[in-house]
């Protein structure tokens, strides 16, 4: 495999990936959403039959979990018909195809303690991870060759525009500007480098294991916990406080527990990933270098 088609290569996730395949000596074919948009069926089939990569990667998605509830069919559009239509073009060239899913297809069987498996039946809450739900469905269904890797929120230098930037910038611009600050601590998840994970999906391109995976940073942490440890990793005095999820008042329903466990990718041959402290040291080490 030399040829890997980056779909939403300019993304927080796709940028990541680009850099990743590069220092393994692939080619990465960097598609940005104004040279191929997934919901552009004819264009992205042309698109992908005339740069012939030997795998393709789609990291597009709709990402505005709170907006979805009200945009459903963008929502679905991106994360659902889409991925089904790259699913057939990718089965025609006979060619891997990874699909980038959600943390989120779970949250409706309430409180939890367990890391989720694959085995474990998805219940998505609201718009967005049911749109993700049914992208994976499509994919699963449609594309032989498939990888359909689940992962949770994500963070890279380089923000999402649609959600206003990652969630650790986000923290520190509000801390710098003297912000009172309240963090949801009942949704515990792992927070996921994106450097991290593209290098995870750049091992599973190596095997022919094709499934569903979980893969993520390792261990655990609350939303609050997590924005602790922005400001004592970056040296910052920050006004922060807890608040509960249902103090918080977002539109959209989020998982109260959402930590995916990653034993299946790792014994496919993936190389697990670090803590997510130690991803979120690196990543504040990065940006102040």
């Amino acid at each position: 495999m030399k040829r890997v088609a980056v779909i939403g290569a300019a993304g927080q996730l796709g940028s990541a990936l680009v850099t990743v395949l590069e220092a393994r000596g692939l080619e990465p074919i960097a598609f940005t959403r104004g040279t191929l948009d997934v919901c552009d069926h004819d264009q992205a089939s042309a698109k992908l039959r005339e740069a012939k990569p030997d795998a393709v990667v789609n990291t597009a998605a709709y990402l505005a979990v709170d907006l979805a509830e009200d945009e459903v069919a963008q929502a679905f559009e991106v994360n659902a018909v889409a991925a089904k239509h790259l699913a057939h073009v990718t089965k025609a060239l006979d060619v891997p195809l990874v699909h980038v899913s959600t943390d989120y297809v779970f949250g409706r069987e309430g409180a939890r303690s367990t890391p989720y498996t694959e085995l474990d039946a998805p219940g998505p809450q609201g718009v967005y991870g049911t749109s993700k739900l049914a992208g994976e469905y499509f994919v699963r269904e449609y594309a032989p060759k498939h990888f359909v890797v689940r992962s949770a929120g994500l963070y890279e230098t380089i923000g999402s525009r649609k959600k206003g930037g990652n969630f650790i910038e986000t923290m520190l611009r509000l801390a710098a500007a003297g912000r009172a600050l309240k963090v949801v601590s009942d949704q515990v998840l792992t927070p996921t480098y994106t450097p991290d994970l593209a290098a995870g999906i750049a091992d599973l391109l190596t095997t022919d294991a094709y499934g569903l995976y979980h893969l993520t940073n390792a261990g655990s942490c609350s939303w609050y916990e997590f924005a602790a440890a922005i400001f004592a990793l970056a040296g910052v005095d920050a006004d922060l406080s807890p608040t509960t999820t249902a103090e918080y008042g977002a539109k959209a329903p989020r998982p109260a527990y959402s930590v995916l466990d990653n034993t299946k990718a790792i014994d496919a041959g993936v190389t697990p990933l670090r803590p997510w402290r130690d991803a979120l040291e690196a990543y504040l080490q990065r940006r102040s270098a």
